[in-house]
C-alpha cells in the first residue's frame, strides 16, 4: 500500500508541474505578443488616397475649424453682452432714483419771501427758515458780544449774505420745531422747554445746547438753491 501511494503522489506532482509549465509558457507567449503588437506601426495610406478623397478630408478639417472659430467668437460676444447688462443693472440699483435726486436739493425764490417775514420750506423731510433780514436785525445780531453767547460763533460765519438766514428748523435741545419771529431776542423760540434764538438762530437762553443748524444752500440768480 505505501508503494502504491507514494507512485501516486509521484504522479500527481508530475502532472501539477506539466500543468503549470503549460500555463506559464502561454503567459509568455501572450505577452511577447503583445509586445509585438506595441511596436507594429501603422501605415500610413495617405499616399494611396484618391485626390478627391484629399480634398473632402481638408475641406472638412478646414469646416471643423470655421466652426470652431465662430462658435468660440460667439460665446465670447454674448459673454460680453451679458457682462454688460450685469453692470448697467448693478449701476442702475446703486445710483440713486428720480425722486430722491429730486428730494436732495430744494429751490426757493427768494421774491416771494418780503423783508422781515420767515417762511418755512420741508427738505429732506425736515423744516427749514428761510428768513429776509430787515437790516435793523442784521445790525443787532452783529453787535452781540461773543461773552454772551452759549455757543460763540459770529453771525457772519452763519449767513452767505447778510438779508437772509437759512437754518433748520429743529431745536438742538429735542428736536422740537421753535415759533419764527418770539422769544425774548426777536428770533425763534422752542416753547416745549424754552430755548431762545435770535435772528441769527444762535441759542441765547434756554436749555438748548446749540445754535440751530444751518444746511448747505447757495443763491444763484435770484434765487436759494438749499441741499
Amino acid at each position: 500500500r505505501a508503494g502504491i501511494v507514494t507512485m501516486l503522489s509521484r504522479v500527481v506532482c508530475s502532472a501539477g508541474w506539466r500543468q503549470a509549465s503549460r500555463l506559464g509558457g502561454a503567459a509568455s507567449t501572450a505577452a511577447q505578443q503583445q509586445q509585438r503588437a506595441a511596436h507594429v506601426q501603422v501605415p500610413d495610406w495617405t499616399a494611396y488616397k484618391r485626390e478627391s478623397a484629399k480634398a473632402k478630408t481638408e475641406d472638412g478639417n478646414a469646416s471643423r475649424r470655421a466652426f470652431t472659430y465662430v462658435m468660440g467668437a460667439g460665446g465670447a460676444i454674448a459673454g460680453a453682452h451679458m457682462a454688460k447688462n450685469m453692470v448697467q443693472d448693478f449701476l442702475m440699483t446703486m445710483s440713486a432714483s428720480a425722486d430722491v435726486l429730486a428730494l436732495a436739493q430744494m429751490e426757493v425764490d427768494l421774491d416771494s419771501i418780503p423783508e422781515g417775514k420767515n417762511v418755512t420750506f420741508k427738505w429732506r423731510g425736515k423744516p427749514v427758515f428761510v428768513r429776509h433780514r430787515s437790516a435793523a436785525e442784521v445790525e443787532v445780531v452783529r453787535g452781540v458780544p461773543m461773552s454772551e453767547l452759549k455757543d460763540p460763533q459770529a453771525d457772519d460765519e452763519r449767513v452767505k449774505e447778510a438779508d437772509w438766514l437759512v437754518v433748520l428748523g429743529i431745536c438742538t435741545h429735542l428736536g422740537c420745531v421753535p415759533i419764527a419771529n418770539a422769544g425774548e431776542f426777536g428770533g425763534y423760540f422752542c416753547p416745549c422747554h424754552g430755548s431762545h434764538y435770535d435772528a441769527s438762530g444762535r441759542i441765547r437762553k434756554g436749555p438748548a445746547p446749540a445754535n440751530l443748524e444751518v444746511p448747505v444752500h447757495a443763491f444763484k440768480e435770484g434765487k436759494l438753491i438749499i441741499g
